[in-house]
């Protein structure tokens, strides 16, 4: 068995770079979620107290909240090594086993994306969750035998966008589960008040706050907002004041409330093609020319929680405040069906 390439992620090399310096070390320094840090930070000194690895942890929630950094504080505040993979890089039985039995005793194994793990992985690590342990089929057909393997003790701590796709089994094998909640602006201006910090750029707290306003609850954005800003002003020889901010934004197609070029095209969409829904999932990602999936996951949820957009079981409709916010009239009737 070929132990799998335990990639993060495709960002880039600089992406990387700037992300990791600005991953905050312990509980302590990690910002916002503060039931979330209270429930871990218990759950890690009871273990330590009884010199044992701590339970498994599941991690829910919208990307770019800091599932990733949590993992890594678990293993740091556990003074355990930590291992990487994701749900996609294991798409074999074998793939797992590979690396469940390479593991050292107490080591922490992060899988991103755990929803997207093959089904034959998943059922291999119930048993290895339950009781370290792992069966290896050797030979195929009648002459298959079964050979246990026992597994050092580890910590699993899985990551999840979409918790509802883990299968039960799955789930209730972890001893803890964090719900992870989008950020507060105060939140954000913290977490950019560190950034800005550690990257030495004097920025004022005006500014720092227009960007928390624009980035849609979450850190990953917010720190990546600060950092076009921060190329704005280098650029163009300025301060990284409110002017900067927002000609910085407005190039990067970012308003005031943080849509982006896509949130707008399917806003308008409904808007305008559709007179403002209902109008199917399928319709709707046909008509902006983008996938459905990354509709439903990336662009909905933040539209809904700003409440410019409804889901009914007819399909998505624009609110009232959507059609105030870009301005558009309503030229009929808002009781068409657009179906797919």
């Amino acid at each position: 068995m070929t132990e799998p390439a335990l990639q993060p992620s495709p960002e880039s090399e600089a992406e990387l770079a700037f992300e990791g310096a600005l991953r905050p070390k312990s509980l302590g320094e990690f910002v916002g979620q503060p039931k979330v840090r209270g429930q871990l930070q218990l759950l890690l000194r009871a273990a330590a107290m009884q010199n044992r690895a701590p339970d498994h942890i599941l991690l829910a929630g919208p990307p770019g909240l800091g599932k990733t950094t949590l993992a890594m504080i678990v293993a740091h505040e556990s003074g355990r090594p930590l291992r990487m993979s994701s749900g996609p890089a294991i798409q074999h039985a074998g793939d797992l086993a590979a690396v469940l039995s390479s593991l050292v005793p107490g080591e922490v194994l992060f899988i991103d994306e755990i929803h997207r793990m093959a089904r034959a992985a998943e059922e291999m690590l119930y048993l290895a969750m339950e009781d370290f342990r792992i069966d290896i089929m050797v030979g195929k057909g009648a002459g298959a035998t079964s050979i246990p393997l026992d597994l050092a003790p580890f910590t699993l701590v899985g990551a999840t966008t979409r918790s509802g796709m883990l299968p039960n089994p799955l789930r209730d094998r972890f001893g803890f589960t964090a719900h992870l909640e989008f950020y507060e602006t105060d939140e954000l201006q913290q977490v950019l008040e560190r950034a800005a910090h550690l990257l030495e750029l004097d920025i004022d707290p005006v500014a720092l706050r227009e960007i928390a306003g624009r980035s849609r609850g979450t850190p990953r954005i917010a720190n990546r907002l600060l950092r076009r800003v921060r190329d704005y002003a280098l650029v163009h020889g300025t301060n990284a004041g409110h002017d900067a901010v927002d000609a910085a934004l407005e190039l990067y197609d970012v308003d005031a409330v943080g849509l982006d070029r896509l949130d707008r095209a399917v806003m308008l969409a409904i808007l305008e093609r559709f007179d403002g829904g209902p109008v199917g999932l399928g319709t709707l990602a046909v008509s902006v020319g983008e996938e459905a999936d990354t509709i439903e996951s990336v662009v909905e949820p933040f539209l809904v929680r700003i409440g410019l957009l409804g889901r009914t079981p007819r399909g998505r409709i624009a609110t009232h405040a959507a059609w105030q916010h870009f301005g558009v009239t309503p030229r009929a009737p808002q009781n068409a069906l657009w179906t797919d």
